[in-house]
């Protein structure tokens, strides 16, 4: 039996990062798995309408209600609620967005750093 080490070269361990994919790098399954998580109620009835389309994670925040109809979605109710998911998550990326624009605007302004 061969023990495991932390400094095997043979040991693939991923590598935890800090941060997130940005959403706008999702890809479609990256979307199937937002979808799922956060719209579960309605993935089964609307997951494939989102593969037909490619949605992508950049194209994901960047949907309206039109979009949504135009995608099959017409029951007005999963429409809203479906809506309602998109529109935290364009909040949420906004955010992110800000505070990455803060810390390099005061990591550039920053004296020490220099």
């Amino acid at each position: 039996m061969v023990e495991e080490t932390p400094n095997n070269p043979n040991n693939k361990a991923k590598q935890k990062t800090n941060k997130p994919k940005s959403v706008y790098e999702w890809n479609v399954r990256d979307v199937q798995n937002w979808l799922r998580r956060h719209c579960s109620d309605y993935h089964p009835l609307y997951a494939d309408n989102f593969i037909q389309h490619d949605i992508t994670g950049r194209a994901l925040i960047r949907m309206n209600d039109n979009s949504l109809v135009r995608l099959g979605i017409n029951d007005a109710v999963h429409r809203e609620a479906i809506w309602r998911e998109i529109l935290k998550l364009r909040l949420k990326t906004d955010i992110i967005e800000i505070r990455d624009l803060q810390f390099r605007t005061n990591s550039f302004n920053d004296p020490a750093r220099s």
